[in-house]
């Protein structure tokens, strides 16, 4: 059985959702509220996980090409420019790092032409035994199946999961893309990947492509919503006695290119699915950015939910009933990685922002072995990157 499908929200998983569908033969509408398609934000990581699930989609080479390994895991350092963990030339890179954009640009060039509409707000929903139907601010749109992928303050959930809303996690985070292609910037200082951390918050490099470098700085906060006149002046405020190149990436900043965001999570839902609705990525288990795994895990929620629906339409008679099997066996698997996944980013941010953990972290990575250490970062020695797909047909 084919079906048609309306996916709210075109980032990076509606759009791996959207592919997904396409590669199963699946038709799509894909409801973007903003005006102009685009992925905002800065920077981020993949790790293999990720990666294997791009392979799925067929855009795992595209995306390897827009992307820049990153030692990051392995250059830890701290605000004073001493290295509790160094990466050795050779060491295996299992992270790699993008412009939100350019991985955003790779599914979208791969999703068929026509699929994606902008300027659409979605203001109601309503779903029956056989059918969802999609109020927007263009018209109305009815499918077999409604996928909610649009970020952590989502419609779709805020329409039908009216109490689960994002929570503040007490901490807060500058970003910014700095141009380090003119040579002023040395791979020796860091730009390679690296992880500075301090009391209360840690300063994280990743190199990404055409001679740009990504960099967050988390740190902790008494309430959401503050902001400042000039966001890039208190960044740099914060940060002008940690050690090089960390002032300098934040000089070589734009001042319209620094962004600060207030970190929040969700508490765990009971189920990803009501009626024909589903959702995925940060609409359903959004996650701080701690263990580098929000994009990823919305890019395997796109594969599994794809190979529900291509097995349960050849393991028995095509009828009403296949969607709703293909999203039980969806939340089933789903939910409990992510939102595990979920816990463990929690918990990661609540430990390096800590002041009174700071020390006994420190001491515990100095402690360890160099290669205890390569180990955990390399990707079998890593439980979240070790999943492995569910195999989509070719389109």
């Amino acid at each position: 059985m084919t079906g048609r499908a309306i996916v709210v929200g075109g980032g990076i998983g509606g759009l791996a959702a959207a592919l997904a569908l396409h590669r199963i033969g699946w038709q799509a509408v894909v409801l973007e509220r903003a005006a102009e398609l685009g992925e905002i934000g800065a920077g981020m990581s993949q790790a293999p996980n990720a990666m294997r699930a791009l392979a799925e989609l067929g855009v795992v080479e595209q995306a390897r090409a827009a992307g820049v390994p990153t030692y990051s895991a392995g250059n830890l350092r701290l605000p004073d420019g001493r290295y509790l963990q160094r990466a050795r030339s050779g060491d295996p890179t299992p992270l790699l790092a993008f412009h939100r954009a350019d991985l955003h640009r790779v599914l979208l060039e791969s999703v068929p032409a026509g699929w994606v509409r902008t300027g659409a707000e979605v203001t109601g929903i309503q779903y029956d035994a056989g059918a969802v139907t999609v109020t927007w601010s263009g018209g109305e749109v009815g499918a077999d199946l409604l996928i909610g992928a649009d970020g952590i303050r989502s419609t779709v959930r805020r329409l039908l999961w009216p109490d689960a809303p994002p929570r503040f996690l007490g901490r807060t985070a500058w970003l910014g893309i700095a141009d380090v292609g003119t040579g002023a910037f040395a791979v020796a200082d860091g730009l390679s990947g690296s992880v500075t951390m301090g009391p209360g918050g840690y300063f994280l490099i990743h190199p990404i492509n055409r001679g740009r470098a990504y960099w967050a700085y988390v740190t902790t906060a008494g309430q959401a919503g503050v902001r400042y006149p000039k966001e890039k002046n208190e960044a740099a405020r914060r940060l002008a006695s940690w050690h090089e190149p960390i002032p300098a990436l934040v000089a070589a900043t734009p001042e319209q290119a620094v962004i600060h965001i207030d970190i929040c999570d969700l508490d765990p839902l009971p189920t990803y699915v009501r009626g024909r609705a589903v959702l995925l990525g940060d609409a359903a288990h959004a996650m701080s950015p701690d263990r580098g795994q929000g994009a990823g895990q919305s890019i395997e929620d796109a594969v599994v939910l794809a190979a529900a629906l291509a097995d349960e339409s050849t393991a028995g008679p095509a009828g009403p009933f296949m969607v709703e099997a293909a999203l039980r066996r969806y939340d089933a698997e789903r939910r409990p990685r992510t939102q595990a996944t979920a816990r463990s980013a929690r918990a990661d941010g609540r430990r390096t922002t800590s002041t009174a953990a700071h020390r006994a972290l420190v001491t515990m990575i100095r402690l360890m072995p160099a290669p205890l250490w390569r180990k955990g970062i390399a990707a079998d020695g890593n439980a979240t990157w070790r999943w492995q797909p569910p195999h989509l047909p070719s389109p």
